[in-house]
């Protein structure tokens, strides 16, 4: 059974659609990673998954749960990392990770318990005690990855999980997808063709709000379907596609 099913997804804003008729599911085991350029629609999408955002139209199920209907079953199977990994900067670490293991329902020893096993996957001992304002960007990155894995979720959902990280804290966090990916669904949703190449097993392109196409990276390249072979580099193929389907100039988008 598909851990996510999203089902004929829109969401518009006034007169403008950010989300165009999207429709795809992810198993157990798979890392998917969601590409298309600036204002394509990905945030969005991940937002309307994840329920922060209500669709248009459309439908979100998440190991059965109906994003809408269903909210707080569907949620409680969800680790979500939000885009920029908004978190209280006048917390520590450990303070944040606290109130997010109360909010999740987590009391005495297992919050300890679950506390202890995401700052040892992400390694945040180092930071727990300090002041989230003063942490790098890289360790801010982190400590949201630490709050989305925390209640060890079936579905992750990563907006951007290696943004402004160095190259081997890159590697770490890549290391850890993989790690879990095959006991969890995985999103990431990213414009890093390297990201995708990294770690992913399947990857979906979108443009304009609509899906471009739906493929397996490779080391030959890329299939967009089916059907058809796409010969050549990862990052070739998707110019190709995409060239011209991010938003247009005139546009600002809630994205």
């Amino acid at each position: 059974m598909a851990m996510i099913v999203i089902e004929s997804l829109v969401k518009r804003f006034g007169a403008f659609t950010a989300v165009d008729d999207v429709s795809f599911a992810v198993e157990r085991g798979t890392v998917l990673g969601f590409l298309g350029p600036n204002g394509a629609g990905k945030s969005t999408t991940m937002k309307m998954l994840t329920g922060f955002l209500a669709p248009t139209a459309g439908r979100v199920r998440v190991c059965g749960f109906d994003v809408e209907t269903r909210p707080l079953e569907a949620r409680r199977r969800i680790g979500y990392l939000p885009e920029g990994a908004p978190t209280y900067p006048d917390m520590t670490p450990a303070g944040f990770l606290g109130f997010a293991a109360a909010a999740r329902g987590l009391r005495g020893a297992a919050a300890r318990t679950a506390i202890d096993r995401a700052v040892d996957l992400v390694e945040l001992k180092p930071v727990l005690h300090q002041p989230i304002e003063t942490l790098s960007k890289g360790f801010k990155r982190r400590v949201g990855l630490a709050q989305a894995i925390l209640h060890d979720p079936d579905v992750l959902v990563l907006d951007e999980p290696t943004d402004g990280l160095d190259p081997n804290q890159k590697h770490q966090v890549r290391a850890l997808i993989r790690s879990m990916a095959t006991e969890k669904a995985i999103v990431i949703s990213t414009h890093i063709l390297e990201e995708v190449e990294a770690v992913c097993t399947r990857a979906i392109v979108i443009g304009h709000g609509r899906i471009l196409a739906d493929g397996e990276p490779t080391g030959h390249g890329w299939r967009l379907g089916p059907h058809m072979a796409a010969p050549g580099r990862l990052d070739d193929v998707f110019r190709s596609i995409t060239l011209g389907a991010g938003a247009p100039a005139r546009e600002v988008l809630p994205c």
